[in-house]
């Protein structure tokens, strides 16, 4: 393989999505050598479907909108034939009446009237009032993307999915990676309300949080029609900032929409086109933990690769480079 081969760029955040990405590869290629001298990232290389799929991950403890741009970069200059990217790994949620979403599910960027799937905000001095700012207006994934995630969705609810199974036969083949990445209790997905905010810092939350039920928002199981995990389209917020305040995770999933809540896709956006899939592992506020990181990691490398599966590597191979999209919309 050389690097001109490589037509599908896949960026994670955290070493947990690194693994299941890595992991999901049907086929692990052999390293290459960068073609760039200022290129500072380190890749793996494999084959999913018919793609060939260069990987790489942020710097340890970098997280963040200019460590992403500055990954998704160096990725498409060492890498000159990439025809779209992927941003795979977890995010918060912000569940709402009209979007049931749950620890595990995947919500995947999708346009919304005027947004093309990823808003930019910044709270700055205004968090105290409660006020929500857009700060930028970013690009939406490439028409053939939105294509293959309209497939894909009219797939899902034909057929349902097949990421549970995915996840069965990862931790199958690799026991090590059993009590990580399995899917956790759901005892353990407690959403509580706005008001409640966690009891004590660096403690974790089933230990000293209350679970009245005064606490706590209920909800039904979901039935055996349902798809669980489930898979949920729409706009995800992107800032520097951690999202750890759940009033405000309420006010802006009800006045914008928002699904989802992270800290790097709003880098990537205008310069490296791609689609941003995020598995749920919190819901933005102060009762975050580890818990539920290395099974959402999993259910968003999963989703991204039956995406891969309805995308043919032949149409794939006509369409314009990142690289140069890039530049023509630089000009």
């Amino acid at each position: 393989m050389k690097a001109v081969d490589y037509t599908v760029g896949w960026i994670c955040t955290v070493q947990a999505e690194y693994v299941v990405a890595c992991e999901l590869l049907d086929e692990v290629h052999p390293q290459l050598p960068t073609t760039s001298l200022q290129d500072e990232n380190v890749y793996t290389f494999g084959r999913m479907s018919d793609h060939d799929v260069v990987i790489a991950c942020l710097p340890k403890g970098r997280c963040g909108l200019t460590s992403a741009a500055s990954v998704a970069k160096d990725m498409m200059r060492s890498f000159s034939q990439i025809r779209f990217g992927l941003m795979v790994g977890i995010g918060g949620g912000a569940p709402s009446e009209k979007h049931d979403i749950r620890l595990g599910d995947v919500v995947v960027s999708s346009p919304v009237k005027r947004a093309g799937g990823v808003i930019h905000y910044e709270f700055g001095k205004t968090i105290q009032d409660k006020k929500f700012e857009r700060t930028g207006s970013l690009n939406a994934p490439p028409p053939f993307l939105l294509a293959a995630l309209i497939k894909l969705g009219a797939l899902h609810e034909r057929n349902g999915h097949g990421i549970a199974k995915a996840i069965e036969k990862m931790v199958a083949l690799n026991p090590r990676l059993k009590n990580k990445y399995q899917q956790p209790d759901c005892e353990l997905d407690r959403l509580y309300k706005a008001t409640y905010v966690h009891a004590e810092d660096g403690q974790e939350c089933q230990v000293v949080c209350d679970t009245d039920t005064s606490r706590l928002i209920e909800r039904k199981p979901r039935g055996t029609n349902q798809d669980n995990p489930a898979i949920h389209y729409g706009l995800i917020a992107s800032a520097d900032r951690l999202m750890r305040d759940a009033t405000v995770r309420e006010i802006v999933a009800k006045e914008e929409e928002v699904l989802c809540f992270e800290m790097e896709a709003a880098g990537l956006m205008n310069h490296f086109r791609c689609v941003v899939i995020r598995g749920i592992c919190n819901y933005s506020d102060t009762h975050k933990n580890d818990i539920w990181q290395g099974y959402a990691a999993a259910t968003a490398a999963a989703y991204a690769k039956e995406l891969l599966c309805v995308i043919p590597g032949r149409e794939v191979d006509h369409t314009q480079t990142a690289l140069r999209m890039t530049r023509e919309k630089g000009k």
